[in-house]
């Protein structure tokens, strides 16, 4: 059984303070902690749910049976799946890469969720994201990955002084930009997608050593900032 003092507990991991207080966040349902499991064992911590249908658990990791009301009690979804487990926060990879996504103010939980999915998907180790950029452990973009937090180190930072300090050449995502798919680009880089709706802030674009667009062809009005990273990024893998 779950106790009133952990579905509370569990509950104040919604809220971004409480999680950065205890450096823990929540997963849900048996995709995700599926995930869980075969990438980031150590990270993953009770598992409270109406069904046990894991067949090996980690030593460290407690099976809670619960019924459905407590499951609702202790989801973010307006459908609650069978399990809900706690995670502790991932490590993030020192390690240096070769080609980086930057993420400019990112605010739609949605679409960062769906960025970490396509750079697990390319093969894209290392998301750098200002401080502005909505927090990884949001729930809703934490389902959204659909497992890739695991699998996809995220770091928030000061883009300008990241920028300043590389030898990378730097692509931006800009209206006035070089066409992706005539212009040459290299293996290596950093890829900047700017906000939803004003951009690559104006104090990085003079870091932008390699400014690109993707052309349109259509009558489409423009692509989201996910639609737009899956393009570039295919074209990168492509090259």
């Amino acid at each position: 059984m779950i106790s009133k003092q952990q579905i509370k507990y569990i509950r104040s991991l919604h809220k971004k303070k409480f999680r950065d207080l205890n450096a823990q966040f929540t997963i849900e349902g048996p995709k995700m902690i599926s995930e869980a499991i075969q990438h980031a064992p150590d990270c993953l911590m009770n598992i409270y749910g109406i069904e046990n249908e894991f067949k090996a658990l980690p030593e460290h990791v407690s099976f809670v049976e619960i019924d459905q009301k407590s499951l609702g009690q202790i989801s973010t979804l307006k459908h609650p799946q069978k399990q809900v487990a706690i995670c502790s926060y991932l490590p993030t990879s020192q390690e240096e890469s070769e080609f980086y996504i930057a993420l400019d103010t990112i605010q739609d939980p949605g679409n960062l969720g769906t960025i970490l999915r396509l750079a697990a998907w390319f093969g894209v180790e290392k998301i750098i994201a200002s401080k502005e950029t909505v927090d990884c452990y949001n729930p809703k973009v934490v389902q959204a990955s659909m497992g890739a937090i695991f699998n996809v180190s995220i770091e928030y930072t000061d883009l300008k002084e990241v920028f300043e300090k590389t030898d990378l050449p730097i692509y931006g995502s800009l209206l006035e930009g070089e066409n992706i798919y005539q212009k040459k680009i290299e293996k290596k880089g950093i890829l900047v997608m700017g906000n939803e709706g004003n951009g690559i802030q104006d104090s990085l674009l003079p870091l932008i050593t390699e400014p690109v667009t993707i052309p349109k062809f259509g009558k489409g009005e423009s692509l989201n900032v996910a639609m737009a990273t899956s393009v570039f990024l295919s074209e990168f893998a492509r090259r």
